[in-house]
């Protein structure tokens, strides 16, 4: 009926402008008629939010299950509607304000999966981009059910959970909450276990969660490695989702439990690497941060492992192309890489050829010398004063002999010719 008014007004419109006479007087008729409109349909509005919100509180079962499926398909009505771009944000404040989350939290408790799985598809209707929503809903206590129905082996209830705890999991407040639950180890289950759907809304929950200054003290669980290895080298490098899944291996690094695990997944150093050579520049910073944590935590065990995985080129070309803090991190995992004698063959033709490429692809083939001799001479550069600094004591300054050493070792790396 609505859609009929609106067509009705625009011909009245079009005749007014065309009539000559009179049409300023039409116009404002119709602009009056239009807001008395707005205002019974706003009324009427109004209305029925109260009416679902009693059947909400009051009605029987099946009377509660039909509330919250017209919750749901009066918020994504409003979303999907072109005439006002707040609309989906009033209606979500409407409801809300008729106190619906309450009952719509109560009926997760229920034994009726028809009931759980309308009261979540309306209450994460409720909550998409809605802060204020977000947090009544976990206040309200949502997030025990939610516990529970991510228990569940299969199903469309375990999906709808994980959504939910990755929409509520957006809220700072919300996060303290949902880390305090244990959803976090049944999240890190359904990485392995879950629908695509589901490993995907089950990453981005865990990133929202472990990525923030409210989990510090929170631990992931390492168990989380392997699936996250497996999605990193299914997945495209510069995708979103990689910049996900490489953060939290980062944050896995950090622990003994998730170096051993990334070490000894199948692949696993090798897919760090592979994310340093071909991810977007927040992956690359994510995958290289893991691998520097791995080398300066016992450069002995993973310094091999990573060499055995040809990371040196992508770590070159990181020097150059990353973020400011990916060239940090790439830099000095190459000095913790290069340092020992049995690296000076790699700092040799084999590291210039490798550096020489790389400075064509940047600059070109007539800057390419000079771009290559300065990478270089800075890897070297670094490299000693690293030396120097633990060689000699705090306010004694670079002597001639110091100088002398470096101009000897400049001269040994940085003859990288046009070949």
């Amino acid at each position: 009926m609505a859609d009929e008014d609106d067509a009705v007004v625009d011909d009245e419109e079009e005749e007014g402008g065309a009539s000559g006479g009179g049409g300023e007087g039409a116009r404002g008729e119709v602009i009056v008629w239009k807001q008395q409109q707005q205002q019974r349909g706003h009324s009427r509005s109004s209305q029925r939010v109260q009416e679902v919100s009693e059947q909400l509180i009051g009605g029987d079962l099946h009377a509660k299950i039909q509330a919250a499926r017209e919750i749901r398909t009066a918020v994504r009505r409003s979303a999907s509607s072109s005439s006002s771009p707040s609309s989906s944000l009033k209606t979500r404040s409407r409801f809300a304000a008729a106190g619906v989350v309450q009952p719509l939290v109560l009926m997760l408790f229920s034994p009726n999966d028809e009931a759980r799985e309308a009261s979540l598809l309306a209450l994460l209707n409720l909550a998409v981009r809605n802060e204020r929503n977000k947090i009544k809903i976990v206040a309200d206590g949502a997030v025990p059910p939610l516990v529970e129905l991510l228990k569940i082996h299969h199903g469309s209830l375990r999906e709808l959970a994980t959504a939910a705890i990755l929409t509520l999991s957006t809220a700072t407040p919300n996060k303290p909450t949902i880390l305090a639950s244990g959803a976090a180890p049944l999240l890190v289950q359904i990485l392995s276990s879950g629908s695509v759907q589901g490993r995907v809304d089950a990453v981005t929950a865990l990133h929202n969660l472990f990525t923030c200054k409210e989990s510090a003290s929170a631990c992931l669980d390492a168990a989380a490695v392997p699936a996250l290895i497996n999605l990193l080298k299914e997945c495209r490098k510069h995708s979103k989702f990689a910049e996900k899944v490489s953060a939290l291996l980062e944050i896995l690094s950090k622990s003994d439990e998730g170096r051993t695990a990334i070490a000894s997944s199948n692949g696993g150093i090798l897919a760090l690497v592979e994310t340093v050579e071909d991810g977007s520049p927040i992956s690359m910073e994510h995958a290289v941060g893991a691998l520097l944590t791995l080398c300066q935590s016992c450069r002995s065990k993973y310094r091999p492992l990573i060499l055995n995985e040809g990371a040196i080129p992508g770590l070159l070309k990181l020097t150059v192309e990353g973020t400011t803090e990916a060239q940090v991190r790439s830099r000095t995992l190459l000095d913790l890489l290069r340092e020992s004698p049995q690296d000076k063959r790699l700092a040799s033709s084999f590291l210039e050829k490798i550096v020489y490429d790389i400075a064509t692809r940047v600059d070109g083939a007539d800057k390419a010398p000079e771009t290559a001799k300065k990478l270089l001479q800075d890897m070297v550069q670094r490299s000693i004063d690293i030396k120097t600094s633990r060689i000699l004591p705090k306010g004694v300054s670079c002597s001639t002999e110091a100088s002398s050493v470096r101009c000897s070792e400049l001269g040994q790396h940085t003859s990288v010719s046009k070949s």
